[in-house]
C-alpha cells in the first residue's frame, strides 16, 4: 500500500452496517438505539453536544458529524514569542508532485499587542526592547529571512 498517494473513497449511497449504525453520504454517522430501549432517557430531555461533532438526543439517537472538509489546521506557526509580541510564519507549502517547498508562498509576520493603559512612553520603550529581541532572533535563524 502506497501511503504517499491517498485517494479519498466516496460512498455511492448510504451504507447501513446493522440495524442501528448508518453511514450517510455527507460523511456523518447516525447511531439509533435498539427498539427495546425506547423507554430509557439518555439525557435530561434535550439535545446534548459534545466535542468532536457528537450530538446525543434524549432518546439516545446519536449523530457523529464528519470533520470539516478543507480545514488544514492553524494557518500560522509561532516561531518566537516575547511578552507583548510574536513572530509567526505561515505553514510550509510543499508541492505534492516533487516534494519541494514553495518558499515564495511562506511569510513571516511580527505582531505586537500592547495594552492601551501603558501609555505612549512605556509602549515605545517596550516596543524598542522587544523589537531588538526579535531582531536578535532573526539573526540566529538557520533559514535566511527574505525582506520585501
Amino acid at each position: 500500500m502506497n501511503l504517499q498517494k491517498f485517494q479519498e473513497q466516496i460512498l455511492q449511497n448510504a451504507v447501513q452496517m446493522d440495524a442501528s449504525v448508518n453511514f450517510q453520504l455527507n460523511g456523518n454517522m447516525l447511531i439509533v438505539p435498539c427498539p427495546w430501549e425506547d423507554d430509557k432517557q439518555v439525557t435530561n430531555g434535550e439535545r446534548v453536544r459534545y466535542r468532536g461533532g457528537i450530538e446525543v438526543d434524549a432518546d439516545g439517537r446519536t449523530q457523529v458529524k464528519r470533520y470539516k472538509v478543507g480545514s488544514k489546521g492553524p494557518l500560522h506557526e509561532t516561531l518566537y514569542e516575547t511578552a507583548h509580541g510574536a513572530v509567526k510564519m505561515t505553514r510550509p507549502q510543499i508541492r505534492p508532485s516533487d516534494g519541494h517547498r514553495r518558499i515564495n508562498e511562506e511569510y513571516v509576520y511580527v505582531m505586537f499587542k500592547f495594552p492601551k493603559k501603558y501609555g505612549l512612553a512605556l509602549t515605545k520603550a517596550l516596543y524598542q526592547e522587544e523589537a531588538d529581541e526579535i531582531m536578535s532572533y532573526f539573526k540566529t535563524r538557520k533559514e535566511e529571512t527574505l525582506w520585501k
